[in-house]
């Protein structure tokens, strides 16, 4: 039987990081990356250790994913984007941008 530890981190959390690294960084969009990219360690490393959970792992490597691949112009409205940052927010398929 599996007991949640309290101290554990819950989704929220782990965005709320994410997001305030980007937020204090948001002038400066690639030392925000290179702390992101040092995130991405940590999240791997905290999966290793059962504290976060893959679909946890997944959603923030997903924004990630887009705040690392973005180009500055783009940094803003990713940052902007409320929605990107709820728990649960999945990335458009390419089928949903054929429609």
């Amino acid at each position: 039987m599996r007991i949640d530890d309290p101290l554990l981190k819950d989704a929220r959390t782990w965005i709320s990081e994410l997001r305030d690294v980007c937020e204090m960084n948001f002038e400066q969009p690639e030392e925000a990356r290179r702390r992101i990219r040092h995130m991405q360690v940590e999240w791997h490393d905290a999966m290793e250790q059962g504290v976060l959970s893959a679909p946890n792992r997944e959603g923030l490597e997903a924004r990630a994913f887009r705040l690392l691949s973005c180009a500055d112009d783009e940094w803003m409205n990713w940052l902007d984007d409320l929605d990107f940052w709820k728990s649960g927010w999945k990335p458009a398929s390419s089928a949903d941008n054929e429609a």
